[in-house]
Protein backbone atom coordinates (compact mmCIF):
# COMPACT_ATOMS: atom_id res chain seq x y z
CA UNK A 1 0.00 0.00 0.00
CA UNK A 2 1.38 3.37 -0.96
CA UNK A 3 1.15 6.50 1.13
CA UNK A 4 1.51 10.17 0.30
CA UNK A 5 4.57 11.80 1.78
CA UNK A 6 4.17 14.89 3.97
CA UNK A 7 5.68 18.13 2.62
CA UNK A 8 9.36 17.61 1.96
CA UNK A 9 12.17 19.34 3.80
CA UNK A 10 13.79 20.97 0.79
CA UNK A 11 15.33 24.30 -0.13
CA UNK A 12 13.74 26.78 -2.47
CA UNK A 13 15.90 27.04 -5.56
CA UNK A 14 17.85 30.09 -6.64
CA UNK A 15 16.42 32.05 -9.55
CA UNK A 16 19.37 31.29 -11.78
CA UNK A 17 20.61 28.33 -13.77
CA UNK A 18 18.41 25.34 -14.51
CA UNK A 19 15.60 25.36 -11.95
CA UNK A 20 14.38 21.93 -13.00
CA UNK A 21 17.87 20.52 -12.55
CA UNK A 22 18.05 21.82 -8.97
CA UNK A 23 14.62 20.40 -8.17
CA UNK A 24 15.49 17.04 -9.74
CA UNK A 25 18.78 16.83 -7.84
CA UNK A 26 17.11 17.48 -4.48
CA UNK A 27 14.33 14.97 -5.14
CA UNK A 28 16.83 12.36 -6.36
CA UNK A 29 18.88 12.82 -3.19
CA UNK A 30 15.80 12.34 -1.00
CA UNK A 31 14.91 9.14 -2.86
CA UNK A 32 18.44 7.73 -2.81
CA UNK A 33 18.74 8.51 0.92
CA UNK A 34 15.47 6.69 1.60
CA UNK A 35 13.66 9.80 2.82
CA UNK A 36 10.96 9.01 0.27
CA UNK A 37 10.63 5.24 0.44
CA UNK A 38 10.19 2.90 -2.49
CA UNK A 39 6.47 2.39 -3.06
CA UNK A 40 5.52 5.77 -1.61
CA UNK A 41 4.26 8.67 -3.64
CA UNK A 42 5.88 12.06 -4.00
CA UNK A 43 3.86 15.03 -2.80
CA UNK A 44 1.40 16.47 -5.28
CA UNK A 45 2.53 18.79 -8.03
CA UNK A 46 1.05 21.78 -6.21
CA UNK A 47 2.84 20.83 -3.00
CA UNK A 48 6.17 20.49 -4.82
CA UNK A 49 5.66 23.89 -6.45
CA UNK A 50 5.10 25.43 -3.00
CA UNK A 51 8.03 23.58 -1.40
CA UNK A 52 10.54 24.60 -4.06
CA UNK A 53 9.03 27.96 -4.97
CA UNK A 54 8.88 27.10 -8.68
CA UNK A 55 6.31 26.73 -11.44
CA UNK A 56 4.45 23.60 -12.55
CA UNK A 57 6.60 23.49 -15.68
CA UNK A 58 9.78 23.27 -13.62
CA UNK A 59 8.34 20.50 -11.44
CA UNK A 60 7.16 18.54 -14.48
CA UNK A 61 10.60 18.80 -16.10
CA UNK A 62 12.21 17.58 -12.87
CA UNK A 63 9.82 14.62 -12.66
CA UNK A 64 10.59 13.78 -16.30
CA UNK A 65 14.26 13.62 -15.38
CA UNK A 66 13.56 11.29 -12.43
CA UNK A 67 11.51 9.08 -14.75
CA UNK A 68 14.44 8.94 -17.18
CA UNK A 69 16.56 7.57 -14.33
CA UNK A 70 13.97 4.89 -13.61
CA UNK A 71 13.41 6.25 -10.10
CA UNK A 72 9.71 7.07 -10.41
CA UNK A 73 6.64 6.46 -12.52
CA UNK A 74 3.64 8.73 -13.00
CA UNK A 75 0.13 7.39 -13.53
CA UNK A 76 -2.94 9.47 -14.23
CA UNK A 77 -5.16 9.67 -11.17
CA UNK A 78 -2.53 8.01 -8.98
CA UNK A 79 0.40 10.41 -8.88
CA UNK A 80 4.16 9.88 -8.95
CA UNK A 81 5.39 6.75 -7.18
CA UNK A 82 8.98 5.89 -6.25
CA UNK A 83 10.06 2.69 -8.04
CA UNK A 84 13.62 2.24 -6.81
CA UNK A 85 16.18 3.97 -4.59
CA UNK A 86 19.06 3.81 -7.06
CA UNK A 87 19.15 5.43 -10.47
CA UNK A 88 19.09 3.00 -13.38
CA UNK A 89 20.96 4.18 -16.46
CA UNK A 90 18.52 4.02 -19.38
CA UNK A 91 19.96 2.50 -22.54
CA UNK A 92 18.50 2.40 -26.05
CA UNK A 93 19.27 -1.31 -26.56
CA UNK A 94 20.16 -4.39 -24.56
CA UNK A 95 22.97 -5.49 -26.88
CA UNK A 96 24.80 -3.79 -29.76
CA UNK A 97 27.18 -5.23 -32.34
CA UNK A 98 30.78 -4.72 -31.06
CA UNK A 99 31.89 -3.11 -34.34
CA UNK A 100 29.02 -0.62 -34.09
CA UNK A 101 29.95 0.16 -30.49
CA UNK A 102 33.56 0.87 -31.53
CA UNK A 103 32.39 3.25 -34.28
CA UNK A 104 30.06 5.07 -31.88
CA UNK A 105 32.79 5.51 -29.26
CA UNK A 106 35.28 6.83 -31.81
CA UNK A 107 32.76 9.39 -33.04
CA UNK A 108 31.80 10.46 -29.52
CA UNK A 109 35.47 10.90 -28.68
CA UNK A 110 35.76 13.28 -31.63
CA UNK A 111 32.55 15.10 -30.76
CA UNK A 112 33.78 15.62 -27.19
CA UNK A 113 36.72 17.63 -28.50
CA UNK A 114 34.56 19.83 -30.77
CA UNK A 115 31.02 20.30 -29.56
CA UNK A 116 31.64 21.75 -26.09
CA UNK A 117 33.62 24.52 -27.81
CA UNK A 118 30.84 24.94 -30.39
CA UNK A 119 28.25 25.30 -27.63
CA UNK A 120 30.36 27.97 -25.92
CA UNK A 121 30.75 29.91 -29.16
CA UNK A 122 27.04 29.57 -29.92
CA UNK A 123 26.27 31.07 -26.52
CA UNK A 124 28.41 34.09 -27.31
CA UNK A 125 27.58 34.60 -31.00
CA UNK A 126 24.02 33.47 -31.69
CA UNK A 127 21.55 35.97 -33.13
CA UNK A 128 17.75 36.16 -33.12
CA UNK A 129 17.44 33.81 -36.10
CA UNK A 130 19.63 31.25 -34.32
CA UNK A 131 17.51 31.53 -31.17
CA UNK A 132 14.40 30.81 -33.19
CA UNK A 133 16.01 27.86 -34.95
CA UNK A 134 17.40 26.38 -31.74
CA UNK A 135 14.00 26.53 -30.06
CA UNK A 136 12.31 25.07 -33.14
CA UNK A 137 14.72 22.13 -33.32
CA UNK A 138 14.45 21.49 -29.59
CA UNK A 139 10.64 21.49 -29.85
CA UNK A 140 10.85 19.13 -32.84
CA UNK A 141 12.84 16.69 -30.70
CA UNK A 142 10.26 16.92 -27.92
CA UNK A 143 7.45 16.28 -30.41
CA UNK A 144 9.22 13.28 -31.94
CA UNK A 145 9.80 11.78 -28.50
CA UNK A 146 6.15 12.34 -27.54
CA UNK A 147 5.17 10.46 -30.71
CA UNK A 148 7.35 7.52 -29.62
CA UNK A 149 9.84 8.00 -32.45
CA UNK A 150 13.60 7.68 -31.96
CA UNK A 151 14.15 11.34 -32.92
CA UNK A 152 17.36 10.58 -34.81
CA UNK A 153 16.95 13.35 -37.39
CA UNK A 154 15.62 15.81 -34.80
CA UNK A 155 18.59 15.12 -32.53
CA UNK A 156 21.02 15.74 -35.38
CA UNK A 157 19.29 18.98 -36.41
CA UNK A 158 19.43 20.25 -32.81
CA UNK A 159 23.20 19.81 -32.70
CA UNK A 160 23.58 21.13 -36.25
CA UNK A 161 21.71 24.31 -35.23
CA UNK A 162 24.27 24.82 -32.46
CA UNK A 163 27.12 24.38 -34.95
CA UNK A 164 25.57 27.00 -37.24
CA UNK A 165 25.08 29.40 -34.33
CA UNK A 166 28.86 29.51 -33.79
CA UNK A 167 29.05 31.71 -36.92
CA UNK A 168 32.14 29.70 -37.85
CA UNK A 169 31.39 28.02 -41.21
CA UNK A 170 33.91 25.25 -40.56
CA UNK A 171 31.98 24.02 -37.54
CA UNK A 172 28.82 23.89 -39.63
CA UNK A 173 30.41 22.24 -42.67
CA UNK A 174 32.24 19.70 -40.52
CA UNK A 175 29.01 18.76 -38.77
CA UNK A 176 26.98 18.80 -41.98
CA UNK A 177 29.11 16.13 -43.62
CA UNK A 178 28.24 13.65 -40.87
CA UNK A 179 24.47 13.98 -41.35
CA UNK A 180 22.33 12.12 -38.82
CA UNK A 181 24.89 9.28 -38.67
CA UNK A 182 26.60 11.41 -36.02
CA UNK A 183 23.76 10.41 -33.65
CA UNK A 184 24.63 7.03 -32.08
CA UNK A 185 21.03 5.75 -32.27
CA UNK A 186 21.17 6.12 -36.06
CA UNK A 187 23.73 3.31 -36.15
CA UNK A 188 21.51 0.84 -34.30
CA UNK A 189 19.49 -1.82 -36.08
CA UNK A 190 15.74 -1.89 -35.46
CA UNK A 191 16.01 -5.34 -33.90
CA UNK A 192 18.55 -3.99 -31.38
CA UNK A 193 16.25 -1.24 -30.07
CA UNK A 194 14.55 -1.76 -26.71
CA UNK A 195 11.39 0.43 -27.00
CA UNK A 196 10.70 0.86 -23.27
CA UNK A 197 14.29 1.55 -22.24
CA UNK A 198 14.81 3.71 -25.33
CA UNK A 199 11.87 5.89 -24.34
CA UNK A 200 13.44 6.55 -20.94
CA UNK A 201 16.80 7.13 -22.61
CA UNK A 202 15.25 9.83 -24.81
CA UNK A 203 13.76 11.46 -21.71
CA UNK A 204 17.33 11.72 -20.41
CA UNK A 205 18.56 13.19 -23.72
CA UNK A 206 15.70 15.68 -23.75
CA UNK A 207 16.52 16.82 -20.21
CA UNK A 208 20.18 17.32 -21.20
CA UNK A 209 19.13 19.26 -24.31
CA UNK A 210 17.05 21.47 -22.01
CA UNK A 211 20.18 22.31 -20.01
CA UNK A 212 22.25 22.98 -23.13
CA UNK A 213 19.76 25.27 -24.82
CA UNK A 214 19.06 27.18 -21.62
CA UNK A 215 22.78 27.89 -21.20
CA UNK A 216 23.19 28.95 -24.83
CA UNK A 217 20.16 31.24 -24.86
CA UNK A 218 21.32 32.75 -21.55
CA UNK A 219 24.69 33.51 -23.22
CA UNK A 220 26.48 31.57 -20.50
CA UNK A 221 29.41 30.23 -22.51
CA UNK A 222 31.06 28.27 -19.71
CA UNK A 223 27.85 26.56 -18.69
CA UNK A 224 27.02 25.79 -22.34
CA UNK A 225 30.45 24.18 -22.69
CA UNK A 226 29.99 22.21 -19.46
CA UNK A 227 26.47 21.02 -20.29
CA UNK A 228 27.49 19.85 -23.76
CA UNK A 229 30.49 18.00 -22.34
CA UNK A 230 28.29 16.39 -19.69
CA UNK A 231 25.78 15.34 -22.38
CA UNK A 232 28.35 13.70 -24.66
CA UNK A 233 30.51 12.27 -21.89
CA UNK A 234 27.49 10.58 -20.34
CA UNK A 235 26.68 9.05 -23.75
CA UNK A 236 30.29 7.88 -24.18
CA UNK A 237 30.32 6.23 -20.75
CA UNK A 238 26.98 4.57 -21.41
CA UNK A 239 28.06 3.12 -24.79
CA UNK A 240 31.34 1.98 -23.23
CA UNK A 241 29.25 -0.32 -21.04
CA UNK A 242 28.25 -2.25 -24.19
CA UNK A 243 31.92 -2.66 -25.09
CA UNK A 244 32.73 -3.89 -21.60
CA UNK A 245 29.99 -6.52 -21.82
CA UNK A 246 31.85 -8.36 -24.61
Amino acid sequence: MTSVQPPLNVSKVAKQGSLSQYVAEQLEALIVQGKVAVGNKLPTENSLCDSFGVSRTVVREAITHLKSLGLVETRRGVGTTVLRAKAEEPRPAQHINPTTVADILHLLELRLTLEPAAAALAALRHDDADRELLRAQHNAFIKAHAEKRLARQEDYLFHFAIAKATKNPFFASFYEQWSKSVIPRAKLLSIEIDPKSSDRYLERVQAEHDEIIEAILSRDAQKARDMMFKHLDRAKNMYAQYRDQT
